[in-house]
């Protein structure tokens, strides 16, 4: 891919607040901001066009809440083409970090890790959505 250059021509305050902004997030510089912004608008766009994504599902749980981990299973046996794999890792005694892969149409997506983040027994969790090219 060719990196291009061009100028932009903005208001003093709305750099100021680029600024800020670069700073507050660790970018190198303007350049990174602008991009990072973009491709979370294209994220953004796909997302709400239903198009294929790829993201993760991230849940942390008490492994000993009920049926938790045979429910979990379930879900994702149900959603199979969307799952690409999930990491397991047991953070202490009670508490599991589950993270699941997952690719396909972004409303799918959505239905899925509802239904997981809505299981009793989940103590937080996250759907975090990227390209899937």
């Amino acid at each position: 891919m060719a990196i291009k250059r061009f100028g932009v021509s903005i208001d003093e305050e709305v750099l100021a607040t680029l600024d800020r902004y670069v700073r507050e997030n660790n970018f190198a510089n303007r350049s990174q901001v602008i991009r990072s912004l973009v491709e979370q608008y294209i994220v953004d766009n796909k997302w709400q066009k239903n198009e294929e994504v790829a993201g993760a599902i991230v849940i942390l749980y008490d492994h000993h809440k009920s049926d938790i981990l045979v429910k979990l299973n379930e879900i994702q046996h149900d959603y199979h083409e969307l799952i690409l794999s999930s990491q397991h890792f047991h953070l202490d005694h009670d508490t599991c970090l589950e993270i699941i892969a997952v690719k396909g149409r972004a409303r799918l997506l959505q239905e899925v890790a509802d239904l997981i983040l809505s299981r009793k027994g989940i103590i937080h969790g996250k759907l975090v959505m990227s390209k899937a090219e």
